[in-house]
């Protein structure tokens, strides 16, 4: 994750300007600034849940395919201060030319039932609420007209048009999500004890009927049971551990 801080904090199109200028002086001076400012975008408080977002983050793009279009780390006037809005958002287009807009929503708590109410409860708005300038996403939907990023200017002048209120494009866009919760997993060894890799991966199934439970019956309650999800679940040793080792890793903390 440390490695991956500038994919996830910089804009495709700033990343791909000091790449250029690196190759044309044989330098990596262009790159190291941007490395240097994606770490000081990212918080020191010790409940942050940056480190949520950027696992998010990394799995959306790497194992969905679904690139991020608005990078919000790019968009805090203070490191200390969280962006309002999604954790992210990410997009994939169909066959029929529908744009998928994936909001994102990421939660690390101890308690896996709390992580998963939070975690769609924070969801749904963006999802659910009816076209409305006090919608929810309303924010987001401004700043990616404005800002969306692909790092390609035709492709990103292409996005851009199903965020302008006057094309046609703009009522081809569909909703959907991507969320993920991490959470304390009793399976985990605790201090020295020892424990088969292979017994963890069963434990894991087993605990994941309760999970996916759990989440149908919150997916309900939220009104969300009908819309696109792709659903992340963490089990983590400890999901402060998780926070502390994150926070360690960018070197925020000791």
């Amino acid at each position: 994750m440390r490695n991956a801080t500038v994919d996830y904090a910089i804009p495709r199109s700033k990343l791909a300007d000091a790449k250029a200028r690196d190759n044309k002086f044989n330098s990596t001076e262009a790159v190291a600034e941007l490395i240097e400012r994606a770490k000081r975008s990212f918080t020191d408080l010790a409940k942050s849940g940056e480190g949520g977002e950027m696992l998010l983050f990394l799995l959306a793009e790497r194992f969905l395919k679904l690139p991020q279009v608005l990078c919000k780390m790019d968009l805090k006037t203070d490191a200390r201060m969280h962006y309002h809005g999604a954790d992210g958002v990410y997009a994939g287009v169909t066959p029929e030319g529908i744009l998928k807009l994936y909001w994102g929503e990421s939660k690390i708590y101890g308690d896996a039932s709390a992580a998963i109410r939070d975690c769609l409860s924070s969801l749904a708005p963006f999802l659910t609420e009816p076209e409305d300038e006090e919608a929810a996403r309303e924010r987001d939907l401004l700043l990616l007209s404005d800002k969306a990023d692909l790092s390609n200017p035709t492709l990103t002048a292409a996005l851009k048009k199903y965020f302008d209120k006057s094309s046609v494009m703009s009522k081809r866009v569909q909703y959907c999500g991507v969320a993920l919760v991490g959470f304390d997993a009793p399976f985990y060894s605790k201090g020295d004890a020892k424990v088969v890799a292979d017994e963890i991966a069963i434990a894991s199934r087993t605990e994941l009927a309760a999970w996916t439970k759990n989440i149908g019956a919150r997916l309900k309650t939220e009104k969300l049971d009908k819309m696109e999800i792709e659903f992340f679940c963490i089990p983590l040793p400890s999901a402060e551990g998780f926070r502390a080792a994150f926070l360690k890793a960018m070197g925020i903390k000791e």
